[in-house]
Order: structure tokens, then sequence, then C-alpha cells
């Protein structure tokens, strides 16, 4: 009963994190904050997971598995890498739409990562883990050369992740702009 009262108390402020990070970014929330809006002590925060730093490594690595198996799910939908690729799309729009605090975190860490090896890291793993689905999902499936130019699948699954994660921005930071959602997709372009 103990074990679960802590699992519980842990995912609590887990959670509460999540929700302050995504409103507010890692630069403007301090531990109190979050210890706040999960209702604990600030020393359970430090009990838990150490310091801010420590926080914000399990909120990426909770919100990393989520989004995986999301987008994992999203791409075995479809037999023909045209259809992936139009749920790869559909995933990206749907998240934007829902869950836009979900890239606000990612691009906070983002902007962490270019001075902090332990983010790179994660961001690193991220992007590797985010470009094989694309790959093994969408590109295997197509004849090696066949639209690519030379390039190889690796290549053009990351291009694939940068365009739909740069776009992403692009609509986070000015919603009112009605075009940039048919940026993602122009996406689909490419296996056409």
């Amino acid at each position: 009963m103990q074990a679960a009262a802590k699992f519980s108390q842990a995912q609590k402020i887990l959670d509460a994190a999540y929700e302050c990070l995504a409103t507010r970014g890692y630069a403007q929330v301090s531990l109190r904050d979050i210890a706040q809006k999960a209702g604990v002590v600030l020393s359970q925060l430090n009990y838990y997971y150490g310091s801010k730093q420590g926080l914000f490594i399990e909120v990426v690595n909770m919100m990393t598995k989520k989004y995986l198996a999301r987008f994992e799910e999203y791409l075995k939908e479809g037999t023909t890498p045209q259809e992936k690729m139009a749920s790869l799309k559909r995933f990206f729009q749907e998240m934007l739409n829902n869950d836009p605090g979900l890239f606000r975190i990612f691009y906070d860490l983002t902007g962490l990562a270019l001075w902090s090896p332990v983010f790179s890291s994660l961001l690193r793993k991220l992007f590797r883990e985010l470009s094989q689905k694309i790959e093994e999902y969408i590109l295997i499936q197509t004849l090696p050369g066949e639209n690519f130019r030379g390039y190889s699948s690796h290549n053009i699954a990351r291009m694939i992740l940068g365009a739909m994660y740069g776009t992403a921005i692009q609509v986070l930071l000015d919603p009112g702009e009605e075009n940039l959602e048919d940026s993602i997709n122009a996406i689909q372009l490419i296996l056409e």
C-alpha cells in the first residue's frame, strides 16, 4: 500500500510538472510552483526527483513514451506509404490541435538541449527513434531510390521529421495563419 502511495504521489508531481511546463516553460516555472500545483510540500519534489533538471528529465521521459506510442499507432494505419504518410500528417495536425503543450515542452527541450549535454542526449534519442519509425513504417516500403534521388531512407526520414517539427513550431507561433497547416500536407509530396 505504501509503494502505491509513493507511486501516485510521484505521478501527481509529474502530472503537475507537465502542466506547469506546458503552459509556462522551463525557465518560468519553479519547483515551488510545481509543488503548489501538485498539492505537495517542496521537499517531496527533491525527494522523488532531486532537482528541477531531474524532474524535467522525468517529464520528458514520460512524454517521450506517450508520444512514441501514439506516433507508432498512427504509422500503423494504412497499407501504402502514401496512406501511412497521410496518417503521419494527421498525427501532427491532431497533436497540434489537441495537445499543443506537448510540442511546447519539446521546443523548450530543444532550446535546453543546445546547452546541456543531458538534455541534448534526451532529444537526440527522441529524434533518432522518431526518424527510425518514419523509415520503418513509411520509407522501407518504398523501393530504394524511388523518389529519393540517391539519398538514403534514413536521411529522408530525418528530413520529413525536421519539416514536420519546423512547421509545427510555425503553427504554434502563428495560430491565426490558416495556410501553415497546409505546409504539413505538402510533406506528402515526397512520396508522390
